[in-house]
Formats: C-alpha cells, structure tokens, sequence
C-alpha cells in the first residue's frame, strides 16, 4: 500500500527552538531537513545566520543550505525552482 508523502512544516519567530526540534524530528523520524531560511542559502555566512554545523548536517541531510555564494541574488522564485 502506498502512502502518501507528508511534508511537517517547522515555523516561529527567530530563537524560538525549530532547529533544535526539527533535528528531534529527524533523527527519530529518519527523515531530512529543507531549509527555508532566506540567508542560509549562502555560503560563508555561518555565524550570522546559525547553521547547524557540517558535524550535524553530516549526520542529517539538510537542503538549501550553503546553496549559492552571497553575491548572488537568490529569489522566491529561485528557491521555489530548486525546492
């Protein structure tokens, strides 16, 4: 039987614990993250933007992070295109 795919959507305002609980959520739920953080498409702007570090993202597979370097625009549109 087939079921189908479910997608949990993880929001709040900044410092609010999402990382934390969607790094709960993956490792008990064997899944993967999507970020959807409009900085942390970026590479080299770790500190500024709280990455989980390259250990956990290792560990979990994450999605759009370290996607494009920071003198490129990257639009709504192009996260939609590469979502």
């Amino acid at each position: 039987m087939d079921f189908p795919r479910r997608i949990l959507c993880i929001i709040g305002p900044t410092a609010a614990g999402k990382t934390d609980l969607s790094l709960e959520i993956a490792r008990s739920l064997d899944c993967e993250v999507v970020s959807v953080d409009s900085r942390q498409v970026y590479r080299h702007l770790d500190i500024g933007t709280d990455k989980v570090s390259e250990t956990i993202r290792k560990e979990i597979p994450h999605h759009l992070i370290d996607f494009c370097d920071p003198d490129r625009v990257f639009s709504a549109a192009d996260f939609v295109e590469a979502a």
